[in-house]
């Protein structure tokens, strides 16, 4: 798909405004302070002060901006201009130092040339990308020598389903791309936009074996059976923060978590 690109970029700008003012995205409560990370990611993340990060598909910044309030130099960076337009804003708004620049993940060695203590990723990213032996190659790139990888993403498992979890409709293996036109958005089911969109689905072991072959030391593998975001159909929160779709209960993951390190040699 040649112009995945394109479509993709345009599918992300349409959703800035509705998510800026969605309750998804609490941006008010943001910049009074609270967080956007989660647990997930932070017990991986661990103690961040002083560390240069890079933080790959950053939507408009929250999680960036998170990350430099716990005393990290960040850089952000995602395609959509509109998102990262809001991203220096809020990281304005915020008083952080926060870098964001625009540009699609697998032109990133195009505009930056840094090393970073860790690369971050999170919920609902590699979707949106064709080759992860590519996205893999960027990780280790841009990672200092025994530098950290995290990621945290929501489980291959959960793109099988209809968008009802009625029953499966998609291969966990990626077999081609997914091209669907969805009206509303994740973070506001009934925002006034209709959007087309390219996607993936990649399975674990093309995750970690794309991430093994670039010499990066696969250090925690986690699966959670909830998840931090109320972000699909249907789902009831049964505990703060956790959520999962009523008719699975815990029988199924929705999320993973990876940490991995940089071999020196």
């Amino acid at each position: 798909m040649e112009n995945y690109l394109e479509i993709n970029k345009n599918s992300w700008n349409a959703k800035v405004e509705p998510h800026l003012k969605s309750d998804f995205y609490f941006v008010d409560e943001f910049l009074q302070g609270r967080t956007s990370l989660n647990s997930i990611e932070l017990d991986l993340l661990g103690d961040v002060k002083g560390k240069t990060i890079l933080h790959l598909q950053c939507h408009f910044g929250q999680d960036s901006i998170s990350l430099s309030r716990m005393g990290a130099k960040v850089t952000g960076i995602d395609l959509s201009d509109k998102a990262i337009a809001a991203a220096k804003d809020l990281a304005q708004k915020a008083g952080t130092d926060t870098e964001f620049l625009c540009t699609d993940l697998y032109s990133l060695p195009d505009v930056l040339d840094h090393k970073f203590d860790i690369v971050f990723t999170s919920y609902g990213t590699i979707g949106w990308l064709p080759d992860l032996g590519e996205w893999a190659k960027i990780i280790t790139r841009f990672l200092k020598p025994e530098g950290k990888f995290v990621m945290a993403e929501f489980h291959p498992v959960v793109w099988m389903y209809d968008d009802d979890f009625k029953g499966v409709q998609y291969n966990y293996f990626n077999e081609k791309p997914i091209v669907e036109t969805y009206e509303g958005t994740y973070a506001d089911q009934s925002a006034d936009i209709v959007q087309d969109y390219v996607m993936w689905n990649h399975s674990l072991a093309e995750v970690l074996q794309n991430l093994i072959n670039q010499n990066l030391q696969i250090k925690k593998f986690q699966e959670f059976d909830w998840s931090p975001y109320p972000c699909f159909r249907h789902v009831e929160e049964f505990e703060k923060g956790k959520w999962r779709i009523p008719q699975f209960g815990n029988k199924i993951p929705l999320v993973f978590a990876i940490e991995a390190q940089k071999k020196s040699s």
